[in-house]
């Protein structure tokens, strides 16, 4: 068996899956909470203000990172969904169902940091431009995937028809990325890129610190949600039995 269809077969096995999120969770919960500090402190301490925003712009080190991980976690969603479709792997409905809650708070945050920093910015907390538009919208697709996968009696069901709906919401990351430069918007154009970047070095850093602690956070979180649901779903089986007589 190749590497891949051998991680690809662990993967769709609930007492391996289980085993592995309960030794990655800790260091995942660490490094968020290490990396968290250290780039809330670097950012809202350290980091100099901008010449042109003053001390609002450090609303920016929960703000870019969230509106990122409101992208991420919803693609990813959207892929879990597919290989739930196309493969039926019940591990990767359970993940992609998981990361719906964690991607609508992340999403939740980024609309709330960003009203926040537009009104010293644009003098007003809300405008209906593109980028802010199609962000809200990201939102109702979460909620729309959690509420689809509870709508129905059978729980195989509602996730098959979620992880649809989140493979249809995809049509929605590209009107987010490319908002700014489609349309006539307020919001600024993006200011890291895979070209580089035209914040400096000092804001940079604490801002890709704190992109990485968002990141494990979303990684513990989901992991965290995915052990509890493979629990509840396989109560009866003999390796839930085993986990459970062990930790006594």
């Amino acid at each position: 068996m190749s590497t891949v269809k051998r991680i690809f077969h662990q993967f769709g096995s609930p007492p391996w899956l289980f085993r592995f999120a309960g030794f990655a969770i800790p260091w995942l919960w660490a490094a968020c909470l290490g990396l968290g500090a250290w780039g809330l402190w670097w950012g809202l301490v350290k980091a100099p203000p901008d010449y042109l925003q003053g001390e609002s712009v450090r609303i920016m080190y929960l703000h870019v990172p969230s509106a990122w991980m409101s992208m991420g976690i919803y693609a990813g969603m959207a892929v879990f969904g597919f290989c739930a479709l196309v493969w039926r792997v019940r591990a990767a409905e359970v993940i992609a169902l998981a990361s719906a809650p964690v991607g609508a708070a992340f999403t939740l945050l980024a609309l709330v940091t960003g009203s926040l920093w537009g009104r010293p910015t644009w003098g007003t907390y809300w405008v209906w431009d593109a980028r802010l538009t199609s962000e809200l919208v990201l939102l109702f697709l979460y909620l729309g995937v959690m509420g689809l996968a509870a709508a129905f009696d059978e729980p195989r069901k509602g996730a098959r028809a979620a992880c649809l709906l989140a493979l249809v919401g995809l049509v929605n990351l590209p009107l987010i990325h490319y908002s700014v430069e489609w349309w006539n918007t307020l919001h600024q154009p993006a200011s890291v890129g895979v070209e580089g970047s035209s914040i400096h070095p000092s804001m940079l850093w604490p801002l890709l610190l704190m992109a990485l602690a968002t990141k494990f956070y979303y990684l513990a979180n989901l992991l965290t949600r995915t052990r509890l649901q493979l629990v509840v779903e396989n109560r009866k089986s003999r390796w839930v039995r085993d986990w459970v007589l062990e930790t006594r």
